[in-house]
């Protein structure tokens, strides 16, 4: 048959059964809902076509054939199932084929957990699900009162509301209380919050109004959506958990006082030389901290495969001291006499690591054969080879991995921790002492990065029950202080654990970083992130998801606290799917992430449909660039004609239905609260960039005609962008609790995939190039023209305003100053700072961060720490000469930014470290964090601390010619590329 590559599946069936009218035995085909389609995909594997209201072109099967089948019992079921398959972009077929009774133990209980969600979404009333599902962000209770910025007198306050598509404009002299007051149940709304937000940013606040009926229809679709799925026995009910009444005798861990041991079957399909001998190492961590000295293997010689002589390794360490969380890492590697490559250590030559956990995730000793996949590739600075920070996952690709073939002895041994942690405690003496509580405290007060000798962890474990009455946020410090290798001290801390008060959650944060693996410290941590509000929650998600990686175990208390969170609140839920999918092609986490995005979807149906139009609108700009990278080479010979015939190409493709349809009407990616509601084909294009990106414009009807801006990249890393915008956001939220408000723009950035994702446009802004360009026709003169950004905002604001824009000018280069600095913000030249009509500039691209600057020829291009050039100042001062008033103001500013920071220096330290095994380019070790400790001048007092910004601030000012000729450097440049 001949389909439209538009149509729909349900579109070719019908066609289909059209057809089959003519032909003899028609009758017995029978009902068309009976039947479903399948074929071949792109991954070449069967997929059943249960979602008919796909797209041919978008489930693009490997061959042309479409295969007609019987539809199976339970469909509801597995159209779900084929949804969440497609969603997720890992088949749930995948997971079920995954022989693993912990990914089916975790599937079938929250399969479990997922289904009672279901079920008492359903008996919610309509007012209890908007609440649950849109929870609204409080105002604090005592907020500060808005002003006008100038006279400090009570803002006016002008709210647009929109009733369907008239607009009528609501003014009121009274200010923001009056209004609020008059128009909402509660000062504290969202609305309240989403009004002071506006007012902040010098813009008016647009509200829409809905009638009653439209929320009860959602309400009453979203209900109907989940009693679809929800409310009958599954057709494939969940197995039933594995009996504990086993036949084995089951002995306490503490009981066994001989050594750990492990037997090296074999190694199978190493990558070594002939000649070399092959060895392997194996040690026990917990974190990072070796347990006891690593066992060496003998030598072999071989091809590809290998047995060793001495195959058993011994460990000086008691398998009644194993603390739970260990971890067993080994390294293969060659041994040559004569050897100079990169990455060797010595004579040997590192071939590949894994990783695996000594106890199940039952608790029990490991027993039994395991065969262990490697990875190739090794980190840098490495002690030893071995890689604790590693992943346990062992290699998916299995054709051409090293495999090591390994056997634990059997032991028959559980942990039962708890029960002994408590005999042991009443035993302890609980000991004080008066005189070193000066060092304590001294030893306390120090920031995460600062190494404790053994003489101060000794002492800290000593004075434990002091740490506990008066240092209770030095929890991170006694932990390291414990002698993990001997299970009296771990029953002791079990014990402290369960009497140690709770910590703010921001301290709590940094007891989920890799070098605190205990199970109970991180059920103790989530439990104290549990005060955080959505707000808070959303800030630091990002560091969240992340920290799932160090999660030995599919089942725990942080996945669980995620998703309880996430499907009590569809904004979290929306932020947590996508940093989730954005990173499940990674081999390490493809397995953890499908799981928990499975469990999500199962808990958040009606949502699900949400998210399938963006997955599918994000599909098609993928296609659209892919289109636009194609037409480029092809007619790179004749570059007049390019752009025109790959512009045109480019609108052709979003005008086709198929297109235009699939990218109208969604909530945004980088925002759920934004609906775009379709596109302006006119004014999007693609930028001219190596990767060109797509500029799409999006009409919004809630903005009465005004337009969005997205940028859709695909071919570059938009992790550490994010990652960046996320400690502004988070700087700019500091300063505001410390009443500073410097007018940061920290516009929205997401990763959606593997080197792809979405940036907002930030509204009527311009590059300081583009503006210096204006009043210059020579690119190299541009730089050096100071008044030009003066005489910008001066077109743009007159009386006023233009003050008004001046001081928005002053602020947001005090925050962006301070930030760039802090966070040693590299590349930074005239394209990659920008400013807004209002007067607030920001800076963009963040792909040099903590102090990797460029360099040419050895030579650092960057010789400033911070961007302050005299046209800056010239805009400051409002054109006049010498250092004014103003000036001082803005320095002000820088300073006490500067201290703000400096006060929260440990918890810039601590995101940074949760984000140190994500991978991102300019983020691989805790020597890019000691840049942070070295620009916050941790470790020394605020005194010396600000004399060291100050002076940073004078070398700014000092070299703001050497930026000048950098960025005349990059204008020329840029022309010659054009």
């Amino acid at each position: 048959m001949d389909v439209p590559r538009e149509a729909t599946i349900q579109h070719i069936k019908l066609l289909l059964w059209k057809q089959a009218q003519s032909f003899p035995l028609f009758p017995s085909l029978g009902e068309m809902e009976s039947h479903m389609f399948e074929c071949v995909n792109q991954a070449a594997v069967h997929e059943e076509l249960e979602d008919e209201t796909r797209r041919l072109c978008d489930i693009r099967p490997f061959l042309p054939v479409l295969k007609l089948v019987t539809r199976n019992c339970g469909r509801a079921e597995r159209l779900l199932d084929s949804k969440i398959g497609v969603l997720i972009s890992k088949g749930l077929h995948e997971l079920d084929a995954i022989n693993d009774q912990e990914v089916k133990d975790f599937r079938s209980k929250m399969f479990r957990l997922s289904e009672e969600r279901m079920q008492q979404v359903q008996m919610m009333t309509c007012t209890e699900w908007l609440q649950a599902c849109f929870s609204p962000q409080l105002e604090p209770p005592a907020g500060t009162a808005i002003t006008d910025g100038l006279n400090d007198r009570p803002a006016d306050l002008k709210i647009i509301i929109h009733f369907d598509q008239s607009q009528v404009r609501v003014c009121s002299p009274g200010g923001e209380t009056c209004i609020a007051a008059r128009l909402f149940p509660s000062p504290r709304s969202s609305c309240a919050q989403y009004i002071r937000t506006c007012m902040q940013a010098k813009e008016s606040p647009r509200l829409t109004l809905v009638h009653t009926s439209t929320v009860k229809a959602m309400f009453d679709k979203e209900i109907s959506t989940i009693g679809a799925v929800v409310g009958r026995k599954s057709s494939n009910p969940p197995l039933p958990l594995a009996s504990s009444s086993l036949q084995q005798v089951q002995t306490c861990v503490w009981d066994v006082s001989s050594s750990f041991k492990i037997v090296l079957v074999n190694g199978s399909k190493v990558n070594a030389e002939e000649t070399a001998k092959v060895q392997v190492r194996a040690g026990l961590f917990h974190g990072t901290e070796l347990l006891c000295k690593p066992a060496v293997s003998s030598e072999s010689s071989g091809r590809s495969d290998h047995t060793w002589k001495d195959s058993t390794l011994e460990f000086d360490l008691s398998v009644c001291d194993l603390p739970r969380m260990t971890r067993l890492c080994f390294a293969i590697y060659a041994v040559m006499d004569k050897v100079k490559k990169q990455k060797s250590t010595k004579n040997h030559y590192p071939i590949a690591w894994v990783n695996t956990m000594v106890f199940d995730y039952k608790g029990q000793l490991k027993t039994g054969d395991i065969i262990l996949h490697c990875w190739s590739s090794f980190p840098d600075e490495l002690e030893e080879m071995l890689n604790p920070i590693g992943t346990i996952q062992t290699n998916p690709y299995t054709e051409n991995a090293t495999s090591l073939h390994i056997n634990f002895p059997e032991y028959s041994s559980h942990s039962i921790i708890l029960e002994k942690a408590a005999e042991i405690a009443r035993a302890s003496d609980c000991v004080s002492m008066v005189s070193f509580h000066i060092e304590l405290k001294e030893i306390m007060e120090r920031d995460p990065l600062s190494q404790l000798c053994e003489n101060e962890k000794d002492l800290i474990w000593t004075l434990r029950y002091d740490c506990r009455e008066n240092f209770p946020q030095s929890l991170p410090k006694l932990l390291l202080s414990v002698k993990w290798s001997k299970h009296e001290d771990m029953a002791q801390l079990q014990a402290l654990l369960q009497i140690w008060p709770k910590l703010s959650p921001r301290d709590a944060l940094e007891l989920l970083d890799f070098n605190y693996p205990d199970q109970y410290v991180r059920e103790y941590a989530v439990g104290c992130l549990r005060d955080m509000s959505e707000e808070e929650l959303s800030q630091y998600l990002l560091q969240l998801v992340q920290v799932l990686r160090y999660e030995p175990y599919y089942d725990c208390a942080l996945t669980h606290f995620l998703l309880e969170r996430a499907q009590g609140n569809r904004k979290i839920g929306h932020f947590l799917f996508w940093h989730l999918r954005s990173e499940i092609h990674m081999p390490a986490v493809s397995v953890q992430f499908a799981l928990i995005l499975e469990a999500y979807c199962r808990g958040s149906i009606p949502h699900i449909e949400v998210l399938k139009k963006q997955v599918e609108a994000l599909s098609k700009l993928k296609s659209v660039n892919e289109l636009i990278k194609l037409g480029t080479i092809k007619t790179a010979r004749s570059k007049t004609k390019e752009a025109m015939l790959t512009k045109e190409a480019m609108m052709t493709c979003l005008r086709q239905s198929g297109y235009s349809e699939t990218l109208s009407d969604l909530h945004s990616p980088l925002n759920p609260n934004v609906l775009l509601s379709g596109i302006n084909v006119e004014r999007c294009r693609y930028m001219d960039s190596k990767m060109k990106p797509l500029w799409i414009v999006y009409n919004n009807k809630l903005l009465g005609g005004d337009t969005l801006g997205i940028i859709f990249k695909n071919g570059d890393d938009l992790r550490q962008d994010m990652l960046t915008l996320q400690i502004l956001r988070l700087m700019d939220l500091l300063w505001k609790e410390a009443n500073l408000d410097l007018r940061i723009v920290p516009y929205g950035c997401l990763a959606t995939g593997d080197r792809s994702g979405l940036i907002e446009v930030v509204s009527s802004a311009d590059t300081i190039a583009n503006i210096q360009l204006t009043s210059s026709n020579v690119a190299a003169a541009a730089a050096f023209n100071k008044d030009a950004l003066l005489n910008w905002l001066k077109e743009r604001n007159s009386g006023d305003a233009l003050e008004r824009a001046i001081e928005e000018f002053t602020l947001s280069c005090a925050g962006y100053c301070v930030a760039t600095y802090v966070l040693g913000i590299g590349d930074r030249h005239s394209d990659n700072i920008m400013v807004r009509s209002t007067g607030q500039l920001f800076h963009i691209d963040f792909g040099h961060i903590l102090g990797n600057f460029k360099s040419k020829f050895g030579i650092k291009r960057e010789r400033v720490p911070f961007i302050l050039t005299h046209d800056f100042i010239h805009v400051i001062q409002q054109g006049k000469t010498g250092y004014t008033e103003k000036f001082g103001s803005f320095r002000q500013y820088c300073e006490e930014a500067y201290l703000v920071l400096r006060k929260n220096g440990n918890l810039f330290i601590t995101l940074f470290a949760l984000m140190l095994t994500a991978g991102l380019p300019e983020l691989t070790s805790v020597k890019d964090i000691q840049y942070l400790k070295d620009s916050l001048a941790l470790g020394k007092t605020d005194e010396d601390a600000l004399k060291q910004f100050r002076q940073k601030f004078d070398e700014a000012l000092r070299e703001s010619w050497t930026t000048k000729v950098n960025w005349m450097a990059h204008n020329v440049a840029k022309d010659n590329r054009s």
